[in-house]
């Protein structure tokens, strides 16, 4: 199964965010599962990047998204996904409507989030960290 993490679950794990981290690592670590591919997009990246930077500093947040960048898929971020999000009458969010636009065209058949009710106009299941562990993990 394809996944898509939100930039909200990467930002978790690399700054320890706790009770959330308990089912974020673990969802985190499904990219060495032979079942599920994780993958994010490049947005995602730059935003986990801004706050591992305002908590770890720039050279230790250069190593955890590095770490990423190895071990998760990066989906394709191009203008496609942004006149979808443009055009689009449902989306009131245009970042959002890029993550879901790039994860769609990856074939995400889940994209992971906290805030879960920034895709309410999507195709594909949308779900917390805690409720994926739940179904899927446990």
């Amino acid at each position: 199964m394809k996944v898509f993490l939100d930039a909200n679950i990467l930002v978790s794990v690399l700054n320890n965010e706790v009770p959330l981290l308990t089912y974020t690592a673990r969802i985190l670590s499904l990219a060495d599962h032979k079942k599920f591919k994780v993958y994010t997009s490049p947005l995602c990246l730059a935003i986990a990047f801004y706050f591992s930077e305002k908590k770890s500093g720039h050279e230790q947040a250069k190593k955890k998204i590095a770490l990423l960048n190895s071990k998760i898929n990066i989906t394709d971020l191009d203008g496609s996904m942004a006149t979808a999000s443009l055009t689009d009458k449902r989306i009131k969010d245009f970042e959002d409507g890029m993550q879901y636009f790039s994860a769609v065209k990856a074939g995400c058949k889940c994209i992971i989030t906290e805030d879960t009710d920034d895709f309410y106009f999507a195709n594909i299941e949308v779900s917390n960290s805690k409720d994926f562990v739940e179904k899927y993990l446990l």
